[in-house]
């Protein structure tokens, strides 16, 4: 089945949710849903966190997967299943399938994180490495349902993915039953489409309000300009840390389902995603993917208040170790908690002691230091010196600019810097 051939008109129906779930429970487990104090001055009520991250294979996808694959016929099993994916999608149809005891073949694009590679691998599929990114994986995948009549399964835009993915809300609905607020990332929009859909069938139930907002990275958010256009609208995709949720189009399907149950949709910058992520590992001594942390992002950035109370939910926790290192670095930076300050000098005796003196009064670290004569536009009797330091804070980053310059000297700050 493919987007054009779908039924747009389709939402899960509570029962078949509540069977999905039955199914899903085959290989998942009901991950925590934990109080985040610390979030709460952000949005003046408290704050809980869905650990998806938690989840089995890292995580929601998991849930999609099971429930489309559960659903296949005895000669559709027999035919096997393949997928194209960079990571999340990979790993969950891949487990699904090999507890179901399905043949899985994934594609994955060349380049793909090895820990994703492998814990495909592990999880008993076949994979196979295709194309520079995952728009072609895909058509390598289709290509390979055409020719050997295995089901493409699609990450997002199916009825059986969308009904098992709500098995989410449900859960949240069953740990918190009086959440007024549930925060959701937004890729392809299959996560989102099911638990809106489930929340708000259920509020209407209850005869109440639940919110629930959406949140896609500023870099790829198609929904946004498509619910302002009133249809699919394909953007020119930019780069972002959240890969898990950038795509340039919504689905078929999720579309329909996002614009009848979903109260808004916000966006968040690429440094509102290190931020929240640094704020996760510190404060929650959680490791969350850049796509998972977006909620928390959407919090931290004061896009989302007087909620009452609201889960922020953690869709995954796949991230490589690389890119952890580099995303923590740039939260940090985001974060005014690490500064690259360069100053220009006369070439004379006593300068860096008199700058390390100002930092050290005002317990600034030092945590390298640089000194040059040789780069371009710098005069004969200049240098110039530069300093990382890391600070406590916005309020700690204007003292150590403001000594600086009651100093006598004039600090300018590398914005491009990271640790």
């Amino acid at each position: 089945m493919t987007s054009t051939d779908l039924d747009t008109s389709f939402i899960p129906a509570l029962d078949d949710i509540e069977r999905a779930r039955e199914i899903v429970r085959r290989t998942t487990r009901v991950t925590l849903l934990d109080s985040a104090k610390f979030l709460a001055p952000h949005t003046g009520s408290p704050v809980f966190l869905k650990c998806e991250n938690m989840q089995r294979t890292g995580s929601y996808k998991i849930r999609g997967a099971t429930n489309r694959l559960a659903r296949l016929t005895a000669e559709e099993r027999e035919r096997g299943v393949v997928a194209a994916s960079a990571g999340n999608h990979a790993q969950g149809v891949a487990f699904a399938a090999r507890e179901l005891g399905i043949p899985a073949t994934i594609y994955m694009p060349l380049g793909v994180p090895i820990p994703k590679l492998e814990a495909t691998r592990n999880y008993g599929a076949e994979v196979v490495l295709e194309g520079l990114n995952v728009g072609e994986a895909l058509e390598g995948a289709q290509a390979f349902a055409e020719r050997t009549g295995a089901t493409f399964i699609h990450p997002y835009d199916h009825p059986d993915i969308i009904t098992g993915q709500a098995t989410l809300g449900l859960d949240v609905l069953e740990q918190l039953p009086e959440v007024d607020t549930i925060i959701v990332p937004i890729g392809g929009g299959g996560l989102i489409s099911g638990v809106g859909a489930l929340v708000k069938l259920k509020a209407a139930e209850l005869g109440r309000e639940i919110r629930v907002i959406g949140v896609q990275a500023a870099n790829t958010a198609p929904f946004p300009v498509s619910l302002e256009a009133g249809e699919r609208v394909r953007i020119e995709a930019k780069p972002t840390i959240a890969d898990g949720i950038a795509v340039d189009v919504p689905g078929s399907l999720t579309f329909e389902l996002v614009r009848r149950f979903v109260d808004e949709v916000v966006t968040v910058s690429e440094d509102d995603i290190a931020r929240a992520i640094l704020l996760l590992v510190e404060r929650a001594k959680l490791v969350v993917e850049p796509a998972g942390a977006t909620p928390v992002a959407a919090i931290i950035a004061g896009l989302v208040k007087g909620t009452g109370n609201t889960v922020a939910v953690l869709s995954g926790g796949n991230i490589d170790p690389m890119m952890l290192e580099k995303v923590i670095s740039q939260g940090l930076t985001a974060s005014d908690r690490y500064m690259r300050i360069i100053i220009g000098l006369h070439d004379v005796p006593g300068h860096l002691a008199r700058i390390a003196t100002t930092l050290a009064d005002i317990n600034a670290n030092v945590i390298e230091v640089l000194h040059t004569r040789h780069n371009k536009g710098l005069q004969i009797t200049q240098v110039e010196l530069e300093i990382a330091v890391e600070t406590r804070g916005s309020d700690h980053a204007r003292l150590v600019l403001d000594s600086l310059r009651a100093a006598g000297y004039e600090p300018r700050i590398d914005r491009d810097a990271t640790v």
